[in-house]
C-alpha cells in the first residue's frame, strides 16, 4: 500500500513540474483572460388544437409547444458561459412548459437545469476535450431552442429521443471536417439516476462536415432504463444529413432506430423506428418557409405507450412561414397534420386518430460578451 501511494505522489509530483515549464508552453497555455458569453432566450407560443383536448395538455408523447388554447412559455433561459483555449464552462436555468414536461421524472430543483458543465482541454493543440456535467445529447439535429430549428415545433423523432445527458463526454477533432465523441452518461435523458440501477449508459457520435453546406452524422446509444431487477437492454442509433444547396434551398434527413430486450436477459427484441425529412427555402432576408414530412412507429410502445392493438404508427406533415424582423427574433406560423393508424389523439370527449393543429410564436435569443478583468 505505501508503495503504490509512493507512485500516486511521485506521479502528482511530475504532472505538477510538466505544468510548470514555461519553456514548453505548459502552464502559460492556462493564463490569460477567458471570454464570458451571458445569453437569454424566450419562446412565447400560442397553439390552437382543433381536436380541442379536454385538458390544457395536448399529447402525452409531445414536450415543447404542448399547451391547447392559450398563451404560455415554452422555454425561457439565461446562460452564462466561460471560454478560454484550455477550458470552458457553461450554467443555464430554465423554466417554461417544456421542462414542466421533459424534466417530469428529475428531482426538485434538477428541474431548472438546462446546462450545467465544465470542460478541459486535454492536448497541446486543443483538439481533444473532457466535458462533465449536464450538456445536449449528442442524438439528432434538433434541439428545445426552437429559433435554432428549421420548424417551430419539434419532430415525433426528436420529442422521443433525449435532448439532455448528464455524464462526460470525450471530444476529438483532429480538423475542421471531423468530430469524434464517446460519453459515457446517467441513462436515457436522465439527470438523476433511475433508483436502483448500477449500470451506467455509453453513446458515442461521428460528425463530418465536409464542406461548409454538407453535416453528415452518426450518434448510437447503449444502455438501459430500468433498475437493475428489471433490467432491459437499449440500442440506439440516429443518423441524420444536412444539406445546403444554394443560399436559399436547404434540406435535412434524419433516421432513428431502436432495439430493447423484452425483458432481463431476453435474446428477443422488440424495435421501434422513425425518419423525417424537412426542406426550407429562404425567400429573402426576412421570409423563409419550412415543409416536414415525418413516420414514427413503435408497435410495441418502448418509447410511445399507447395500449391501443397497433401501438405508435403515425405519419404527419407541417408548413412552416418565417418573418425575421431582425437577427435576434423570429415570428412563426405553422400548420401541422399527424395521422395514426389507431385512435390516440386525445378529444374533448375521447380518441381519434387524425390531428392537426394551428401554432404560433415569438422566439428571442440575445447575447453578450465580456472580457474577464482579473482571472487566477
Amino acid at each position: 500500500m505505501k508503495d503504490k501511494l509512493f507512485l500516486i505522489v511521485l506521479a502528482f509530483i511530475y504532472t505538477s513540474a510538466s505544468f510548470a515549464q514555461d519553456s514548453s508552453g505548459g502552464l502559460n497555455e492556462w493564463n490569460g483572460k477567458p471570454t464570458v458569453h451571458v445569453s437569454g432566450f424566450m419562446d412565447i407560443y400560442y397553439m390552437y388544437d382543433a381536436n380541442k383536448p379536454g385538458t390544457g395538455f395536448r399529447q402525452p408523447f409531445l414536450y415543447n409547444h404542448n399547451r391547447h388554447n392559450e398563451f404560455n412559455l415554452n422555454l425561457g433561459y439565461l446562460k452564462l458561459g466561460v471560454e478560454h483555449p484550455k477550458y470552458r464552462a457553461n450554467l443555464a436555468l430554465q423554466t417554461g412548459t417544456y421542462p414542466n414536461d421533459n424534466y417530469v421524472s428529475e428531482p426538485g430543483l434538477l428541474k431548472g437545469i438546462f446546462e450545467s458543465n465544465i470542460g478541459v482541454s486535454l492536448n497541446k493543440g486543443n483538439s481533444l476535450w473532457l466535458d462533465a456535467g449536464i450538456f445536449s445529447s449528442h442524438i439528432g439535429f434538433e434541439s428545445a431552442v426552437s429559433i435554432d430549428s428549421w420548424t417551430l415545433t419539434r419532430s415525433i423523432l426528436a420529442e422521443n429521443s433525449p435532448y439532455y445527458l448528464a455524464g462526460a463526454k470525450l471530444t476529438y477533432s483532429p480538423d475542421r471536417r471531423w468530430e469524434l465523441a464517446a460519453l459515457v452518461c446517467n441513462g436515457w435523458q436522465r439527470i438523476a439516476k433511475v433508483p436502483g440501477q448500477s449500470l451506467p449508459s455509453f453513446g458515442t457520435q461521428i460528425k463530418f462536415t465536409p464542406s461548409g453546406r454538407a453535416t453528415l452524422n452518426w450518434s448510437t446509444f447503449v444502455g438501459t432504463d430500468d433498475p437493475d431487477l428489471t433490467r432491459r437492454m437499449r440500442y440506439f442509433s440516429n443518423v441524420y444529413g444536412q444539406f445546403q444547396f444554394n443560399d436559399k434551398l436547404g434540406l435535412i434527413a434524419g433516421w432513428d432506430f431502436g432495439l430493447q430486450q423484452t425483458s432481463t436477459g431476453s435474446s428477443i427484441y422488440q424495435d421501434w423506428f422513425s425518419f423525417v425529412l424537412i426542406g426550407r427555402y429562404m425567400m429573402n432576408n426576412r421570409f423563409t418557409v419550412a415543409g416536414r414530412v415525418e413516420y414514427y412507429q413503435d408497435e410495441a410502445g418502448i418509447i410511445i405507450p399507447t395500449g391501443t392493438m397497433n401501438g405508435f404508427q403515425t405519419a404527419g406533415f407541417s408548413l412552416n412561414l418565417d418573418y425575421q424582423p431582425i437577427q435576434h427574433i423570429v415570428c412563426r406560423l405553422e400548420g401541422r397534420w399527424l395521422h395514426s393508424v389507431d385512435d390516440i389523439f386525445h378529444t374533448e370527449s375521447g380518441f381519434t386518430n387524425n390531428n392537426f393543429v394551428v401554432g404560433s410564436s415569438i422566439a428571442i435569443k440575445m447575447s453578450q460578451v465580456f472580457k474577464l478583468l482579473v482571472v487566477q
